[in-house]
């Protein structure tokens, strides 16, 4: 598989604008079914989102996918790509390349190695397939001609009668995100939703920044909850996530963050339940029950918070009376410790972006712009985000798979 640029006038079947994890499934797909695919990307070498993924062991999918793990304005836009690429194919491409795996917690699956194995892979299935890989090659725009679509980059043009574009989001800029693919998308007059950062960790206000940052590094398991989202009007009022909470020198992370921040609107409030599926200050309602903090501290150690943390929140919450009331406003602070974030950290530390190409723009089975015949958005360049887990990555492969199939 050719890594050199050479100007050309040769006309492709296909371009796919965009070496990584979707744009790699794109060009593979479509380079079986026998279609002439050249694949741009910019950066020096393929799948470098990939390789950073799962603290470099990539978290290629989730045993447990369903259409309810993703977030978008149309919450069943992505059910038909998901259903026609599941997980247990891309496993099944896994095992043929015989790169070892295995499952952590929740259906999450990891590589034993490394995730340049994935890359390996996937590298290696394109080299098969006759795709033509054109790295360092920025793209900086598309036009529609005569016979399809004009693709010009740094380096001269590039002719296909059909272009999928595969650039990704915002997050992770030092890995070479850029905002080319709504570019596209806006010269074409497609629909943009709103982008902003996901699974992103949540800065404290200074208020709280005071109280709770010198506990850098402590974690708890929590369920995390906001009011309803107004970025997925079909789901229940209030979202909700048990997973771990960690403590940063800005504010909070760890995955139930992550997760509820794909939800989180700014100035809104996020809760965290302390203490979940427990009862803890029960026993001092007894009319005989010793009511002190020194009982309270007692009873907090039955919890799994860390003792730092426990003792902190004790004394940010010890009553000054101890009637039914105040130890009934203990037992309720515990589990809705609410926290207003003065903001996330940003795409800096984004692992996906939310928004993106509007799902009405698109055909749900072949992710083709309908007003423009030729022309696909894939991955995470549309308004489909998925949960922490692997999740996104099987959304990358299944639309990825489902323009590869339909150019």
């Amino acid at each position: 598989m050719a890594d050199e640029y050479s100007q050309s006038t040769k006309q492709y079947d296909v371009a796919v604008l965009g070496a990584g994890a979707a744009g790699l499934m794109a060009a593979i797909e479509a380079g079986k079914r026998g279609k002439s695919v050249v694949l741009v990307d910019h950066a020096e070498r393929a799948g470098k989102k990939i390789l950073i993924s799962g603290g470099g062991r990539c978290n290629f999918t989730n045993l447990h996918t369903t259409p309810a793990n993703f977030l978008s304005e149309n919450p069943h836009f992505a059910k038909s790509a998901l259903s026609r690429y599941t997980p247990q194919e891309f496993i099944a491409l896994v095992e043929k390349h015989a790169i070892p795996y295995h499952e952590k917690t929740l259906g999450q699956l990891f590589c034993d190695r490394a995730a340049q194995d994935i890359v390996t892979m996937l590298l290696a299935e394109a080299s098969g397939a006759g795709v033509e890989l054109k790295l360092k090659t920025g793209v900086r725009g598309v036009e529609r001609n005569d016979e399809g679509f004009t693709v010009t980059t740094h380096d001269g043009t590039v002719s296909a009668k059909n272009v999928v574009v595969a650039t990704g989001g915002l997050s992770i800029p030092k890995m070479g995100a850029t905002g080319i693919g709504y570019e596209i998308a806006r010269a074409f007059e497609l629909e943009i939703v709103e982008t902003r950062p996901a699974l992103v960790p949540l800065v404290f206000s200074p208020a709280d920044e005071e109280k709770w940052c010198d506990l850098t590094g402590l974690s708890a398991d929590v369920v995390a909850s906001t009011p309803g989202s107004p970025y997925h009007p079909a789901r229940k009022p209030e979202v909700t996530f048990r997973e771990k909470l960690l403590l940063t020198h800005k504010g909070v992370s760890g995955p139930a963050v992550l997760q509820i921040s794909s939800y989180w609107k700014p100035g809104k409030p996020v809760v965290f339940d302390l203490a979940p599926g427990q009862v803890v200050f029960d026993l001092m309602l007894a009319p005989d029950a010793i009511r002190t903090a020194e009982a309270m501290a007692y009873y907090l150690k039955e919890t799994t918070l860390p003792q730092r943390f426990a003792t902190r929140w004790m004394r940010l919450n010890t009553p000054e009376q101890w009637k039914n009331p105040q130890v009934k406003g203990l037992e309720e602070a515990l589990h809705r410790w609410t926290v207003v974030p003065a903001g996330t950290e940003g795409y800096a530390k984004a692992e996906v972006t939310a928004g993106g190409v509007s799902t009405a723009e698109l055909d749900s089975t072949t992710m083709g712009v309908k007003k423009m015949p030729g022309l696909y958005f894939i991955g995470e360049a549309v308004d489909v985000t998925g949960h922490l887990g692997g999740f996104n990555f099987q959304w990358a492969w299944a639309s990825g798979a489902a323009a590869g199939r339909a150019v």
